[in-house]
């Protein structure tokens, strides 16, 4: 390892700041680092308080002296033409730079962000935001060198250990920060973005700009890797070359609530922390934190019916306490901590400490917002809606079961399905007949995560509200919508969620398009959702006569449609037309219309009678109507005699017997008779045949389920399938008057026949 660590030399003369700027490199949401800057802004008393920040949020950095803005929370900063490039600058009360700001609004100073505009980098293409991805990936973590010199794995744990699990206030660690980030810009040849010149050239510039009004003494907090940069100042107009001619864009800003899971990823500042949680902790209590950090570990196992006893807590913080002796640290950290909490109380193994991992890390923070702050004209109708319907986001999953008959929960149902038009899955969505309380339910599973609320700035292009904009979106999807089916499905979102004003133009735009369409596919695939949307839409209280109206025009177009899709098509396409029949099958069986399934099993009889259909689609439409009663055993044998013939080609009644079984072994179980023609059948195909017809049958079979599969072989073993419950001759119709008949005829033959 030491080989692959460069050795640094300590510069001879490292740059210093002047004496009226100090320049503060910190560890963003760094606690540590936070408590060491309190202290040396207070020592330094300055004028003004510069942070690494978007100019653009100025305006709003009075706001955060309101005691109703609660962090964890966030600046977004948006393209107003592309809402979808956004930026977002989260702050915990931990964060460096949510201390400077409190303690310039506390002390009436000035406090400026001066991290290169947004209106800038988000209006970069997408190229240019690539290349400087791919600059700093190549850059890589420059700081790994010295924390591997230490013996550390990871750069996090190195920096956690000397700077933000320090307890002291130091003075002494911000000089020692900018010593250590000089020599590594010095010695290493790092590569850098251009993106990240320009952002060093406008903190300069703000700087420059700072000492132009008269500020005396000028505090600058901002990324420790930065803190070389902004004290060597280059002539002015270098910097101005660098930022001349940057693409300039439109930028909106707002407060917006964030999470502390979310705070463990890295965004805006481009850091991220493992466990806010604990460095909540680390910033509000500073010591003696492993019995209670370790006491939640064993609080959250135990809700979840997991042992964690006091003796395990207890043994827990003394095995922590060991392995920071053994590791040659001066206090436990989380890393000691955690490994404690997995050797005592997962018992070496971290399966149950994973299990509570996100409420022990994240504890399910999220940040307010008041609902006065400037905000997109749809986050604030949401607002409004969320303290009417009594339904306020949460960084917990939490399940909510709506009753449907009463109008609150219809109301919250309607605003859920609302906002996953709009793209925003607050709520996962149950089935659109959730059966297991009765169809009066609906079970939601809710998750809020803090992005929606770039999500709600993208959505409040199509309107204020979310009614309107979810109405706005689905009549733009349906100009779009290439087949049936789609416009269906953005039917069927706008009854549930109750959007009157895009429903007659999605049924105008069905009505066009199902007049028009020949593809008899689309008209199948269509039907189904309708029914299912007419048959439930009752228990929302949701109009559903255009429904109907719809269906009245698509179902005789599918009978009439049906029998020419059935003819002279291959098997793929049968087996995907018999998919679509099963599901209208069932869905007309719903419906229950007389008309219409009189209409249906006309058109199943037809189906079956054409010389050109298919054979798998025939035997499917024997199958429909045999379970229906409508076909009597000796047609449905005859049929059967019919495509089994020996003059037809194996595969052909292979096909026939496919689609007649439909994918389950129950008729052959229950019907002797049937189950009979088929085994004399089998029995009788010509050897050079049968190895043809093997391949075809088993495919059949196999879909059956096991227990079919085993009653079936039982009841062929047993010899229950008597040759004299085959024959249809044998019928009860069968008159015996008549065939007696005909004995002397046959006796004169054969006295004939005999005396020749």
């Amino acid at each position: 390892m030491e080989g692959s660590v460069p050795r640094l030399s300590r510069v001879a003369l490292i740059a210093m700041p002047p004496d009226d700027l100090r320049i503060f490199g910190i560890r963003h949401h760094g606690p540590g680092s936070a408590r060491s800057l309190l202290h040396a802004l207070d020592a330094f008393a300055p004028q003004v308080v510069l942070i690494e920040g978007p100019p653009e949020a100025n305006d709003l950095v009075s706001l955060a002296s309101r005691t109703d803005l609660e962090p964890p929370v966030a600046l977004l900063v948006y393209s107003q033409e592309a809402p979808k490039k956004a930026s977002v600058f989260p702050f915990a009360t931990f964060s460096p730079e949510w201390q400077a700001i409190q303690f310039a609004l506390a002390r009436g100073i000035g406090v400026r962000f001066i991290d290169l505009p947004q209106s800038h980098s988000l209006a970069q293409s997408d190229g240019e935001g690539e290349e400087d991805d791919a600059q700093s990936i190549g850059r890589g973590d420059p700081i790994k060198p010295l924390a591997l010199a230490a013996g550390y794995g990871d750069t996090e744990r190195w920096w956690d250990h000397l700077v933000e699990s320090r307890q002291g206030k130091d003075l002494e660690v911000f000089t020692a920060i900018h010593e250590m980030m000089c020599a590594l810009r010095s010695q290493l040849d790092l590569p850098r973005s251009l993106n990240e010149q320009r952002r060093e050239a406008y903190m300069r510039k703000c700087i420059r700009a700072a000492r132009a009004d008269a500020f005396e003494r000028i505090a600058v907090v901002c990324g420790a890797y930065h803190t070389p940069a902004l004290v060597e100042m280059p002539p002015a107009r270098q910097d101005d070359e660098l930022l001349r001619g940057l693409p300039k864009a439109k930028i909106s800003v707002a407060w917006v609530p964030w999470s502390y899971e979310r705070l463990s990823y890295a965004s805006g500042y481009g850091a991220g922390v493992e466990s806010p949680a604990w460095y909540e902790l680390l910033w509000n209590k500073g010591v003696a934190l492993g019995p209670e950090w370790l006491t939640r570990a064993a609080r959250l196992l135990r809700a979840d019916d997991l042992p964690a006893s006091s003796a395990h807590t207890i043994e827990a913080c003394r095995l922590a306490e060991a392995l920071t002796a053994v590791r040659d640290r001066a206090v436990p950290s989380l890393t000691e901590y955690n490994d404690a909490a997995v050797a005592v109380m997962g018992a070496g193994d971290s399966r149950n400490l994973h299990l509570i991992a996100r409420r022990w890390h994240f504890d399910g923070r999220l940040g307010k917002v008041p609902e006065d702050f400037p905000a997109a004209p749809l986050q604030k109708d949401l607002n409004a809606l969320q303290r009417r319907l009594r339904l306020q986001a949460s960084a917990e999953e939490k399940v909510l079961d709506l009753d449907l008959r009463e109008p609150l929960d219809r109301e919250r149902s309607h605003l859920l399905l609302r906002l996953r038009i709009l793209g925003i899955e607050w709520g996962k969505p149950p089935a659109r007949a959730t059966v297991q309380k009765g169809t009066f339910h609906e079970i939601w599973q809710l998750l809020w995560q803090p992005e929606f609320a770039i999500a709600l700035v993208e959505a409040s292009r199509y309107g204020h509200t979310l009614e309107q904009a979810s109405s706005t979106l689905l009549a733009e999807k349906s100009v779009s919508a290439q087949r049936l089916s789609e416009l269906v499905v953005l039917l069927d979102d706008a009854l549930f969620a109750d959007l009157s004003d895009a429903i007659q133009p999605l049924v105008s735009a069905i009505e066009r398009r199902a007049a028009a369409q020949a593809d008899v596919l689309q008209l199948l695939e269509a039907i189904t959702p309708l029914v299912a949307v007419f048959r439930y839409g009752n228990v929302r209280q949701t109009d559903v006569g255009l429904v109907d109206r719809i269906l009245v025009i698509l179902i005789p177009r599918m009978f009439i449609g049906l029998i020419p899709a059935a003819i002279n098509i291959d098997s793929d396409a049968a087996r995907e037309l018999q998919r679509r029949l099963a599901s209208v099958e069932q869905s007309l069986a719903a419906f229950a219309n007389a008309g219409f399934l009189e209409g249906w099993r006309d058109c199943l009889a037809r189906l079956c009678a054409g010389e050109s259909t298919h054979p798998l689609l025939a035997g499917y439409g024997y199958r429909l109507l045999y379970d229906a009663k409508m076909l009597p055993f000796e047609d449905l044998a005859m049929a059967l005699s019919r495509a089994l013939s020996v003059g037809n080609a194996p595969e052909l009644g292979a096909n026939w017997i496919e689609g007649l079984l439909g994918g389950s072994g129950t008729l052959l179980i229950h019907d002797d008779r049937l189950r009979a023609v088929l085994d004399l059948w089998l029995r009788g195909v010509p050897e050079e045949h049968f190895i043809q017809v093997l391949p075809l049958l088993r495919r059949t079979f196999a879909n059956f389920p096991v227990g079919e599969r085993r009653v079936l072989g039982e009841r062929l073993k047993s010899g229950s399938a008597a040759a004299s419950a085959v024959a249809p001759a044998h019928s009860d119709d069968f008159d015996e008057e008549a065939a007696r008949a005909v004995l002397p005829v046959l006796a004169l033959i054969w006295n004939e026949e005999s005396s020749q």
